[in-house]
């Protein structure tokens, strides 16, 4: 029986809580609140609840942070209960799983990076988003990498950034047959301001592999 494989898709970065419920209605899968200030993606505490709320229920809210303090992800986690925290920086394993909920860790794909071995350090973790990586920038760069290093055979899902757009995404997951996709820059008009047509282009391909 032929069955139809379903890859995942998060949009991170939002900062319009309309353009937020947009994309939910479109049937994005996760959206992601970046909490790490230096982003032109940041949002506050406060945009952040309003984002949540115009979303709904029944799409997942994921927060990014980037060598936060434990008080600091506290405090969003006492306001707004996220499904998932994705770490983008130098957290260490413990740290990580310090808060009773299920994370991601992002790696960055340096050329000298041993992947199978910081995997196996966060093995604790739901999945690993694995972006591009450019010296002193934690993520959104809006580069790929070489999607041959994806590894095919992980026990964890693997979630695939950097530089994915409406024209290539659908030869990415192809390539790579990864657990979910994860854009950014790729929906956008600007820094943070997304564009409901490119998104909806974006899931047109995914789910016409």
């Amino acid at each position: 029986m032929n069955t139809k494989r379903k890859t995942f898709v998060k949009v991170c970065g939002f900062t319009q809580p309309e353009q937020a419920r947009a994309a939910s209605l479109a049937g994005v899968d996760a959206i992601g609140l970046v909490f790490y200030e230096p982003s032109p993606r940041y949002v506050s505490l406060g945009l952040a609840i309003d984002i949540a709320k115009a979303v709904g229920p029944f799409t997942s809210l994921v927060g990014l942070f980037v060598n936060a303090s434990a008080d600091d992800v506290q405090a969003v986690l006492s306001e707004l209960p996220l499904d998932v925290l994705q770490f983008h920086g130098d957290e260490s394993p413990e740290f990580c799983e310090s808060f009773g909920r299920r994370y991601m860790k992002a790696i960055r794909m340096r050329e000298d990076l041993n992947l199978d071995a910081e995997m196996a350090r966060f093995a604790s973790a739901s999945g690993f988003l694995l972006d591009a990586y450019q010296p002193g920038v934690p993520g959104g760069t809006g580069e790929r990498f070489d999607w041959q290093r994806v590894p095919k055979d992980s026990a964890t899902p693997i979630i695939l950034a950097g530089g994915l757009t409406p024209e290539n995404v659908a030869e990415a997951v192809k390539q790579t047959g990864v657990y979910a996709v994860d854009v950014s820059g790729g929906v956008e008009r600007a820094h943070g301001d997304k564009c409901a047509d490119k998104i909806q282009h974006f899931l047109a391909e995914v789910d016409a592999i």
